[in-house]
């Protein structure tokens, strides 16, 4: 008898196949002291197993097809990256020396104190990204520990059509598995901005997250369907099932072709508006995806990984290569580039000691941080406007919360500016000044930011959660996330209507601007440029183009300002 079980759908798609179950060994670290004539050796073992495990991950990298997106690359590389740190490897073999500690329990306290780091960070985004420290590090420890490898680890056709279920997966596992063939998988943990599942996304694996239950109830070889749609998986499906997520799927598949044909067309809707459809980027592989799609420009990138994973923070000229090489790879087209946004705990070159704080998601983070270590601020700052010689460039701050921040950075970049200008230097007089809305007071007040900033953008990830009061990543509470309370959806109308009295653009760069449900919804509150990941910018378009703007948005406004939650519910639907 079909049953289902639920999860976060994190790539579009339906798969029906067997379930394979992975069944990666626990990783039992013995903790011992070594004596003073063992250090040698047991720091030549820690640095074999980096050695292979490099040899492993490029040996997966060489299996990336020549015509595959090359953000799919950029992951793999990252994970090399990794291995190239110091603040890991080096950091543990020092771990070694000074405390006599084999080499599995330095690699492991090693991990934690960088994964401690990671979990204090505000941005639910980089947050995610303490999954990529474990998955390295795990495979440096079933080295050391002579781990067989993985079914899914040896080249063959042994996955081909099966649904994989797993705790987790790191990115060379889903390299791997599209290479075999898999054809969805599930996992218990993981979030939509995890590696995994944004490589999904790249790759076209139909893919759920955070399903919890997976497997007290799934056998090995269970006939399975996953719906990436709607982050449902049916178990046991009978023939009527099967033949109904059939006819799903050729309509997936028509629907995907259709797309294509939208690469080259106007983003217009059916009441001739014209809707500018951005992308968000950090790799360069982004880059060329977001000109690949059609994107009209890049409507947020984000530059916290120049800072990451490294003991130094990056100089003025690595900040002003890595723009310049966005600026031509996009061909013209305007950038939206903002400064950093790390968290309030993030380890830097400077004086950390002003960074404690009991709840650091309220404490010293991305602009407040800039305004506070200069020498982290200011080479990222004259960067930038270097930059705006070479290209329709914007600048945009992070997590403003008042007036005077904004202010302070106007008169930083006039500051800036006026010394390029002593020097001879180009730059953009022009280059626009926004603000990234994603704190409520931000958006409340946003009718005084109008009066001397250029542009807004909500970030909606940041403002559902400091709205709600709840953090997104916290499985005891995520539930609660809802882009649909109205709290949230009266500071967006807010900030769209500030922006329009005061000739200001307004963007959403949140992840709620790519969710296609939402997407009639935005358009009838008066939102006229989205910014969203490259793999969904046609999916967006596709709705846009089937849209009839004043038909939604008497229903939205309506929605919003309704005080009955069942007439809020009822014409949401007719939104939705």
């Amino acid at each position: 008898m079909p049953f289902t079980l639920h999860g976060v759908g994190v790539s579009r798609g339906i798969a029906l196949g067997q379930a394979h179950i992975i069944e990666r060994a626990e990783l039992e670290i013995r903790e011992f002291s070594i004596s003073s004539a063992e250090i040698k050796d047991e720091v030549r073992r820690l640095r074999e197993a980096v050695q292979q495990a490099k040899q492993d991950l490029r040996a997966v990298r060489e299996q990336i097809p020549t015509t595959t997106a090359a953000d799919i690359a950029a992951f793999i590389d990252t994970h090399l990256l990794m291995l190239e740190d110091s603040a890991l490897t080096f950091d543990a073999e020092r771990l070694i020396k000074k405390r006599h500690c084999n080499a599995e329990w330095a690699l492991k306290l090693q991990r934690d104190a960088l994964v401690k780091a990671f979990d204090e960070m505000d941005d639910p985004y980089l947050r995610t990204r303490k999954d990529d420290v474990d998955h390295v590090v795990a495979r440096i420890q079933r080295i050391l520990l002579n781990h067989a490898p993985l079914k899914h680890e040896i080249d063959g056709n042994r996955l081909a059509g099966m649904v994989v279920i797993a705790d987790d997966l790191t990115p060379a596992d889903t390299v791997l598995m599209q290479r075999n063939g898999v054809a969805a998988f599930v996992t218990r943990y993981g979030g939509a901005t995890s590696h995994m599942s944004i490589l999904a996304r790249s790759l076209g694996i139909p893919g759920i997250v955070g399903a919890h239950g997976i497997r007290r109830y799934i056998s090995e070889n269970e006939l399975l369907v996953v719906d990436g749609n709607e982050g449902v998986i049916v178990g046991d499906p009978d023939d009527a099932t099967v033949s109904y997520y059939h006819a799903q799927q050729s309509e997936r598949r028509r629907h995907v072709e259709s797309l294509e044909r939208l690469r080259t067309a106007e983003t217009v809707t059916l009441d001739g508006i014209a809707i500018e459809l951005h992308a968000n980027v950090e790799l360069p592989g982004d880059f060329t995806a977001a000109r690949q799609v059609g994107a009209s420009g890049v409507g947020l990138y984000r530059t916290e990984f120049l800072y990451m994973n490294r003991r130094n923070n990056p100089d003025e000229e690595e900040h002003f290569r890595a723009y310049r090489e966005l600026i031509d790879t996009v061909e013209g087209m305007p950038v939206t580039i903002r400064t950093l946004d790390l968290g309030a705990d993030k380890d830097f070159a400077g004086d950390g000691s002003r960074m404690d704080g009991a709840n650091p998601a309220l404490g010293l983070r991305a602009i407040r941080l800039s305004l506070t270590e200069p020498d982290l601020y200011w080479p990222q700052l004259r960067a930038i406007v270097r930059a705006s010689a070479f290209g329709p460039v914007r600048l945009m701050i992070p997590m403003l919360s008042n007036v005077a921040e904004a202010r302070g950075v106007v008169e930083n970049i006039r500051t800036v500016q006026a010394e390029l200008e002593r020097r001879h230097v180009a730059f953009d007089p022009e280059m626009p000044i926004g603000a990234m809305i994603e704190v409520p007071a931000a958006a409340i007040c946003a009718d005084s930011f109008a009066q001397f900033l250029d542009f807004f953008s909500i970030g909606t990830n940041d403002l559902i959660q400091y709205t709600i009061a709840i953090d997104r990543v916290n499985d005891a509470v995520n539930h609660l996330y809802d882009p649909l309370h109205p709290a949230v959806l009266r500071l967006i109308a807010g900030t769209i209507d500030a922006g329009n009295a005061g000739g200001v653009p307004v963007a959403m760069c949140g992840e709620m601007a790519g969710d296609v449900r939402y997407t009639r919804l935005l358009l009838g509150l008066g939102l006229r440029q989205f910014s969203v990941h490259p793999s969904v910018l046609l999916e967006v378009k596709h709705i846009v183009t089937q849209t009839t703007v004043t038909d939604v948005e008497e229903s939205a406004r309506k929605a919003i300002a309704a005080a009955d939650p069942k007439e809020f519910k009822s014409l949401l639907d007719t939104l939705l």
